[in-house]
Parts: C-alpha cells; sequence; structure tokens
C-alpha cells in the first residue's frame, strides 16, 4: 500500500481524496446539526370551527430560528476553499521535480562539474534524477575523454610537423620549400586554433561583477603598444560576466577587424536592460547572406577574408560562443559608410 502513494500520482490523488472527503464531512455536520429550516407558521385566520386553533404538527417540532451562519453557505465555502488548497499542493507537487531537473540542467549547461542531483522524492522524480545523473556522469566522462584525445593529437602530431619543417631547408627550391612552408604553417596554425576552440567550449568560470570599461581599455592599449590602430569610446558600469570569456570574445573580434580592415573602433553603450559593445571597422565587410555562415566552425570567405590573411575560420565562432556563455548574443551589421560592425548584446540582471 505504501508503494502505492510513493508515486506523483497517488501522492496527488490522496491529497485531493483527502479534501473531498474532509469537505464533504464537513457539508454532512453542518446540515445534520441545523437540519431543515422550520416550517412556516399557519396564517392567523386558519382556526377550527369551535374557533380554535389546529395543535401543532409532531413532525415538525419547534425549533430555534437558525442563525446567519447556518444555512449552505458556510460548507460550500469551506469546500470551495479546500479543494483550491488541494489543487495548489498538488501543482506543486507536479511542478517541484519538474522545476528541480530544470535547474540542475541549467547549472550543467554552465558547469560540468556541478554537483549531482538529488535522488529523493517520489518514485518518478527519483527515476528522473538518477538517469540525468547518469547522463551528467558520461558527458563528463565524453568530454574528459576528448580532451585527452586532442592532448596526444596535438603532441603527436606537433613532433612531426616541427621535424618536417627542420628538412625543408635542405631542398634547394626556394619556390617549393616556401609553398611547403606555408602550408606547415597553416596545419600548425590550424590545430592551435582548433585546440583553443575546443578548451574555450570546455572551460566555465563563476560570474564576477567586472568593470568592463577598464577591460576594453586594456585591450586597447595592448593592441596599440603593437602598432595597430585602435581607439575606444563611450563608458559603461561594472557588469556581472565571465572574464575569461568576454576577454576571449572582444579579443576575436579586434583582430578580426584589425586582420582584415587595419583599423577598429570599439564602442560601450550602457543601457539598464543591457550593454552594448561594438566593434567597427571600415574594411570591406561582409555580404548580408554570409554574416550568419562566418559563425560556422573554419568557415572562410573568398577574397580579401580568407587564410591567407592570417585566418582559419575559428575567431568569430568562438567570439559568439564566448558571448552566449555570458547569456548574450553577438550579430554583424553593415557599418555606415562601409565596412563590418560587431555587436555584442550583454544583459543587465
Amino acid at each position: 500500500m505504501r508503494a502505492r502513494f510513493d508515486t506523483l500520482f497517488g501522492r496527488l490523488f490522496g491529497v485531493l481524496l483527502v479534501a473531498i472527503v474532509l469537505a464533504h464531512l464537513l457539508a454532512f455536520a453542518w446540515f445534520r446539526l441545523y437540519g431543515p429550516p422550520p416550517p412556516p407558521p399557519p396564517p392567523p385566520f386558519a382556526e377550527n370551527f369551535d374557533g380554535q386553533r389546529p395543535p401543532p404538527d409532531s413532525r415538525f417540532p419547534p425549533r430555534a430560528p437558525r442563525p446567519w451562519f447556518g444555512g449552505p453557505l458556510v460548507p460550500l465555502t469551506f469546500q470551495f476553499i479546500s479543494l483550491i488548497i488541494a489543487a495548489w499542493y498538488g501543482a506543486k507537487l507536479l511542478t517541484r521535480p519538474i522545476q528541480r531537473l530544470s535547474d540542475a540542467a541549467e547549472r550543467l549547461s554552465e558547469d560540468l562539474d556541478s554537483p549531482p542531483l538529488d535522488e529523493s522524492g517520489p518514485r518518478e522524480a527519483r527515476q528522473a534524477a538518477h538517469t540525468f545523473n547518469l547522463m551528467q556522469q558520461r558527458i563528463r566522462g565524453q568530454v574528459q575523454q576528448r580532451a585527452r584525445m586532442l592532448g596526444a593529437v596535438s603532441h603527436d602530431l606537433r613532433t612531426p610537423l616541427s621535424r618536417l619543417k627542420l628538412r625543408l631547408e635542405k631542398i634547394d627550391d626556394e619556390k617549393l620549400q616556401g609553398q611547403m612552408r606555408q602550408d606547415l604553417d597553416d596545419m600548425i596554425g590550424m590545430l592551435d586554433a582548433t585546440l583553443t576552440y575546443l578548451h574555450e567550449q570546455r572551460t566555465s568560470e563563476a560570474l564576477q561583477l567586472m568593470d568592463v570599461q577598464a577591460l576594453v581599455e586594456s585591450l586597447c592599449e595592448n593592441a596599440q603598444d603593437q602598432g595597430a590602430d585602435v581607439e575606444v569610446g563611450g563608458h559603461c558600469a561594472p557588469l556581472q560576466v565571465q572574464p575569461m570569456a568576454l576577454r576571449s570574445c572582444i579579443n576575436n573580434l579586434l583582430d578580426n577587424a584589425l586582420r582584415y580592415a587595419g583599423q577598429a573602433r570599439i564602442e560601450l553603450q550602457d543601457h539598464r536592460e543591457q550593454l552594448l559593445i561594438f566593434v567597427i571597422d571600415h574594411g570591406p565587410g561582409i555580404a548580408a547572406d554570409k554574416r550568419e555562415a562566418v559563425f560556422e566552425p573554419f568557415y572562410r570567405l573568398e577574397g580579401s577574408r580568407n587564410r591567407n590573411s592570417g585566418g582559419v575560420g575559428l575567431g568569430m565562432t568562438i567570439a559568439r560562443e564566448a558571448a552566449q556563455r555570458l547569456g548574450g548574443e553577438l550579430n554583424l551589421e553593415e557599418t555606415r559608410g562601409g565596412g563590418l560592425t560587431a555587436i555584442i548584446r550583454l544583459p543587465r540582471t
């Protein structure tokens, strides 16, 4: 019997059954106590032929007048309130396990090492929590296995690539030597970019209150020290962010603008609901039908924005995923007068 009420259905059915039984018992006791209303008194002119009033009917003994709360209003009100409370409590029973799973899924999306879900409550909730914990363990194991595999691949590939670069010096044909060296440099660059991208995916940070304006100004100063044409403008209040994710997002957008346009400007616009960060360049720009495609891994445009310019097609992907980890979004628009403007929207919560 206990196993039947260990389920979510059993608990909800039991709560509603108790509420209905209690409401009907109260109604029965109420009407039993006060009974039906007394019969109306006989009219004053109803007299016998001898001038005497008829005796009272023994079937309806005299009863005291019923108080105001003796009618059906009180028991019906109690029934209504008890059923509302039972429905509310039943809805809580139904939504509590779902809310726990939702909260655990949100924590898992932010951190794979988040604590497992407590396996308690009704049988359905325990089964769902157990399945969720198994899923988390498998995902964590797959990510760790992938990280180990990538580390081994990285180590094993770098060694022969370095040997090839040394052996290129023995080739007499300078043109062929230069082409092969360029191919090797591209392979090493793609390997480094891929490892960086995968590292960004599995890295998790806690939110911190950060001076975003100071971070942007620091990145611009570092670029200016290296001879880049970079400007910064606007002001903003501190914001709860993941520092490394925000730095990675802005850095990739800034490198992208400098690589293809030779100059860039970062503007900050602070609003009550969100913070806007604009990375503006006046380079060749991107056609409107290609602006979403550039966020795909290893996607490269033809012409000026290709691998020969120094990119391998992961910078924009890393930037967008970093913005999404911050709870924001990254979009591309055309700069007025020509060029490309990357807009980072970060919510203020």
